[in-house]
């Protein structure tokens, strides 16, 4: 066999297993999309319909913001310029407000306080044992002291952290919002503070907690008899109403 048949040779086998090699990283980029997929689908779709939603709410906010500043012959607005505008950071605020804070006092309230059979609740007639560290443990619980004990509280204090920020934007584009409807009728601006205590700010916060909490009750009280099996909020099909899984 001739140098150059055996030299061309080698470049095939080489061509060969590259070919070979890119199909691999192939393979393994995909099982590695399609395991990132599968672990994390639930905040990706979660996400995914928050933006949905959020923009679907702004735009028709804004049209309906332009709608009603027609209606009394004043000037409209851009779209981004509506984003600034007290009209969409009051009603965004005070939703988010209302579901931090329905989230954070159910982390808390869940600590000390149960429902017998709900799947919303620890069982009252069981304690779980602490689970002790280990190196795949978090950082903060392996390293103990005042920096584990805020950790372990960690999750109710960033929602209600959460909550502070909402209720200040619900405050803040509410007073926004009442301010120009308070010029356009000839009265005089209120301030911030004056604005927190009017009956409009807190009619428009109580009507969400109300329902925020009366949400989250139907969720601990059905799930004592109602199933949907696969659901981690709910109970086997199979457990005892009265049991906890």
């Amino acid at each position: 066999m001739s140098r150059a048949m055996r030299s061309g040779g080698l470049e095939a086998a080489l061509e060969d297993d590259d070919a070979h090699a890119r199909q691999r990283r192939a393979k393994r980029s995909s099982k590695s999309i399609n395991r990132a997929l599968r672990n994390n689908g639930l905040s990706i779709v979660l996400t995914a319909l928050f933006l949905i939603f959020l923009v679907a709410q702004s735009v028709t906010g804004w049209r309906f913001y332009n709608q009603e500043q027609q209606a009394h012959a004043q000037q409209t607005t851009t779209y981004l310029r509506y984003l600034t505008t007290g009209h969409f950071l009051e009603s965004v605020g005070e939703n988010w407000e209302s579901e931090f804070l329905q989230m954070a006092m159910f982390a808390f309230l869940t600590v000390f306080l149960y429902q017998k059979g709900s799947a919303e609740s620890n069982d009252p007639d069981k304690r779980d044992p602490k689970r002790r560290p280990t190196r795949d443990s978090p950082w903060p619980v392996r390293y103990g002291g005042w920096v584990e004990t805020i950790y372990n509280h960690s999750l109710s204090i960033a929602l209600f952290v959460l909550f502070l920020m909402s209720f200040l934007i619900h405050l803040f584009g509410g007073a926004k919002e009442f301010q120009q409807d308070q010029i356009e009728h000839g009265q005089a601006a209120p301030t911030l503070i004056e604005y927190l205590k009017t009956s409009r700010f807190w009619f428009e916060s109580f009507q969400n907690w109300q329902s925020e909490f009366l949400a989250i009750l139907a969720m601990v009280v059905l799930t004592i008899w109602l199933r949907q099996k696969g659901s981690p909020e709910s109970k086997d099909p199979a457990t005892p109403h009265w049991e906890h899984d």
